[in-house]
């Protein structure tokens, strides 16, 4: 067996050895990054297709630069997209080598153009998962366990795409599935609320992050709101992710913008075809130049994740708050 990130004995003492005190982790985007990513991690990313994508995350790694990564997540579209892309157009200053995964697309926007263009040219190591898998994989690594049992991997032909073992189970006799442990060298996740210490409330599908953060050796958190350890410690059923899973916070609204989340705003669908026409456009054998401009304009000559909001008109921002506001209250 061979481990893509940390090994399950590397994870184990990686806890022991965290820092588990209750310390200030406010910090900016550009630090956290620069501190706890390095070239050849196991990036774990948060959030589920365009839901509470860690996008402000991903803009900075791009503008910092790495190579080399290993992308590991459940379902994913914008955060993957923003990394991918960087990587079709200089793949020096920006690469990723491996993937795992359970999917990669956009439900109604279709599948990823950076996937397509990156997976046709044989540019990515990939090793395919079910969501159900990859989910099992990270509470495995959660848990401090080198793999999990499951039946999930029996029905279908996902064994053959990555390291899935089937063994007799010793216990029944019939076969069962053992999933080796995802332990990320560092999460990036988005999250709604968070207090200075890394304590983090998640509204709407959990997405597995609680599990990501648990599992890897750092994890940097984007929130939309950074509030109080008293104020969030009055519902404690609350938190999702302890504090001692994370070491950066950043209080980043919008954050997951031009994809959504849960009570604050709806996804921009309008940006997010525009951003996917220059990868298209390369996948069809164009010129890279629509994508160039995009990355120009919004990524490598913006300093903050702020100055890629103030591009956006003021009205659509309040109207895709709006609009999530209407989804919440329909469904309250």
């Amino acid at each position: 067996m061979y481990w893509t990130g940390l090994s399950p004995d590397e994870a184990r003492e990686a806890l022991v050895n965290k820092d588990k005190s209750m310390k200030d982790k406010r910090m900016t985007l550009k630090e956290a990054v620069s501190q706890f990513i390095k070239d050849g991690d196991n990036v774990g990313v948060g959030g589920f297709v365009n839901i509470r994508q860690p996008i402000a995350i991903t803009h900075e790694m791009v503008r910092h630069g790495f190579k080399d990564l290993t992308l590991s997540w459940q379902s994913a579209g914008m955060a993957p997209d923003y990394l991918a892309g960087a990587m079709m157009l200089n793949p020096d200053h920006f690469s990723i080598k491996r993937i795992e995964l359970a999917y990669w697309a956009h439900e109604a926007f279709g599948l990823s153009p950076m996937f397509r263009f990156l997976a046709e040219r044989g540019m990515l190591e990939i090793e395919d998962w079910s969501n159900y898998n990859m989910s099992a994989r990270f509470k495995a690594g959660s848990m401090g366990l080198p793999f999990i049992p499951t039946r999930g991997p029996l029905g279908g032909d996902i064994p053959s795409s990555c390291r899935t073992k089937i063994i007799d189970c010793p216990f029944t006799g019939r076969p069962i599935a053992l999933l080796p442990a995802s332990n990320p060298d560092v999460a990036i996740i988005h999250v709604q609320v968070a207090d200075q210490y890394g304590n983090c409330i998640i509204r709407g599908t959990d997405a597995t992050c609680a599990e990501i953060a648990m599992a890897s050796a750092h994890t940097i958190v984007t929130c939309e709101q950074l509030v109080s350890h008293e104020l969030i410690t009055q519902t404690p059923k609350d938190v999702g992710i302890p504090f001692v899973a994370v070491d950066a916070v950043v209080e980043v609204p919008f954050g997951a913008y031009p994809g959504a989340c849960r009570r604050h705003y709806y996804f921009n669908g309008d940006h997010i075809s525009a951003f996917h026409a220059g990868a298209t456009e390369m996948c069809k054998g164009g010129a890279p130049d629509t994508l160039k401009t995009y990355y120009d304009e919004y990524i490598y000559n913006t300093k903050t994740f702020e100055d890629f909001i103030a591009k956006f008109p003021v009205k659509k921002l309040i109207a895709d708050q709006k609009a999530e506001s209407f989804n919440c209250e329909r469904l309250a």
